[in-house]
């Protein structure tokens, strides 16, 4: 059996006031059931799809809509089985090649909110490692949809593969759910305008700064979220304040100089200008971090109290590429002109 932790993340709002539970491992997955180690509930399986959902694109969306449905017409709750870190992450460490690793469109924290908001009652959580990567079809099968999670109705895209070397396809699955008796079911590609809408096509979109392409895609505009972190202070002594979020992954699929709204500090949107990056001009880590300078700030805030909040950056608009400065003094005057076009591409809006 594939040893794994027994952990429930705090419920996350759910759109009808319920939270949706969030579970860490296999045996997680079974106390969603009432089975395995410290038992969470009585459900009595589940409808189930299984996929890495970076972006929850509206390709994703539709097909979790559908799952919503299918688990209401079984009386089951709704489940996603998705995975951390990504599988192409996995390999391409261990093949020594980290280029080959996909850009991150998302951060855990915002897959699975916007898996809460598309109305997903449960989220399982697996550590994509060499014991799953080594996993056979027949039994992820056993160990994961039966055994852990009991699925009833499995729903899965139409270029989905599992288990080990990517053995397991359709075909297979349809065979098990026969013969275990759950349903199983594909979806063909979504499409915007002749357009698959995927993952991929989303990171094109970021990559290429086109914010309008990627909203289209992801249904909704691109953002950010975290809790506000203290950082070098270097902000204030340029003369420009600075929100501070860490992007927990090496390679964000998004990256530059953009005009943006920060969400959660007031009662209205505040318009920004943001780095989102390796800061090459003052730092040789690698460490990628949002950082916001605000252009409004809301009153009865003090100029410290952002820190520590959860707030959600909107990345609308692409200004240019993340730049190298010989000193501070031309990162100021970057930061600058920054600030002038960002404010300027909000005044051509009102």
């Amino acid at each position: 059996m594939l040893a794994s932790r027994a952990r429930q993340r705090p419920g996350w709002p759910h759109r009808d006031n319920r939270p949706m539970r969030v579970f860490r491992g296999l045996e997680g997955a079974a106390a969603m059931h009432g089975g395995g180690v410290g038992a969470q509930g009585a459900a009595a399986g589940c409808a189930v799809t299984i996929g890495n959902f970076d972006g929850v694109h509206r390709g994703h969306q539709a097909m979790l809509a559908l799952l919503n449905s299918e688990a209401r017409h079984r009386g089951v709750p709704s489940c996603v089985l998705t995975f951390e870190p990504h599988p192409r992450d996995y390999f391409a460490r261990l093949a020594g090649q980290p280029a080959l690793a996909p850009a991150r469109i998302a951060t855990l924290r915002d897959k699975l909110s916007e898996l809460q908001r598309c109305g997903v009652q449960q989220a399982v959580v697996l550590r994509f490692d060499a014991r799953l990567a080594a996993l056979s079809p027949d039994d992820f099968i056993h160990q994961v949809l039966l055994r852990s999670l009991r699925a009833r109705y499995v729903l899965v895209g139409d270029d989905f593969r599992f288990g080990a070397r990517r053995a397991g396809d359709y075909a297979m699955l349809d065979a098990a759910g026969d013969a275990h008796g759950f349903d199983v079911a594909r979806m063909l590609s979504y499409e915007v305008h002749g357009l698959r809408v995927s993952s991929s096509a989303v990171r094109e979109a970021l990559a290429a700064g086109d914010m309008p392409r990627a909203a289209a895609l992801l249904g909704r505009p691109y953002a950010i979220s975290g809790h506000v972190v203290h950082g070098r202070k270097l902000g204030r002594t340029l003369g420009f304040r600075t929100l501070n979020l860490r992007f927990g992954h090496a390679k964000p699929a998004a990256m530059g100089i953009f005009v943006v709204e920060v969400h959660g500090l007031g009662s209205r949107p505040l318009p920004g200008v943001a780095s989102l990056g390796v800061r090459p001009t003052v730092e040789d880590a690698g460490r990628v971090l949002l950082e916001t300078h605000c252009l409004d700030w809301p009153a009865g805030l003090p100029p410290e109290g952002a820190y520590g909040k959860l707030v959600s950056v909107r990345l609308l608009h692409k200004l240019h590429d993340e730049r190298k400065y010989a000193s501070l003094d031309e990162l100021q005057a970057a930061i600058g002109q920054d600030t002038a076009d960002a404010q300027a591409w909000f005044a051509a809006r009102r």
